[in-house]
């Protein structure tokens, strides 16, 4: 049984809206939630100060970030180098011999451009990986499919 929510909705209706929102542009979802809840003045700016505060306090402990953050941060998904990696990680889960996997590695070092992200980083570890795939991808010998 569901019991109905502040605007007297059900939880269970909720979920169904949600559910059919999840492809609709974001835009116009976010532009229709502005429109049906409205923030005061006061709360946009105390919104606005946490958020620069975020940021803010995210920069300042930029040097206390794992090693992780700054690979994530060198290679992020707004390049190609950065996709390239993601889909090697997730196919390397999947790949049930070595010699597909191989290949696989092959395919994505080959075509990435390391050189140009070479010393990006002020993370020791980042930019030997970056070595690491810029000397792999000039190693590699491509073959025919």
């Amino acid at each position: 049984m569901h019991r109905p929510g502040r605007s007297g909705r059900s939880h269970g209706n909720l979920r169904e809206q949600i559910a059919g929102a999840k492809l609709c542009d974001e835009k116009a979802v976010v532009n229709e939630l502005i429109e049906a809840f409205p923030l005061g003045s006061d709360l946009q700016r105390r919104a606005l100060e946490e958020g620069q505060e975020l940021v803010r306090r995210a920069r300042d402990q930029r040097a206390d970030r794992s090693r992780l953050d700054a690979f994530l941060e060198e290679y992020g998904l707004s390049d190609e180098e950065g996709v390239a990696l993601m889909c090697l990680a997730e196919a390397l889960l999947c790949i049930p011999d070595d010699s597909t996997a191989d290949a696989f590695i092959s395919e994505k070092v080959l075509f990435g451009d390391w050189a140009a992200d070479l010393g990006g980083s002020d993370a020791p570890l980042v930019n030997a990986s970056t070595w690491v795939l810029m000397l792999t991808g000039r190693a590699i010998t491509p073959t025919a499919a």
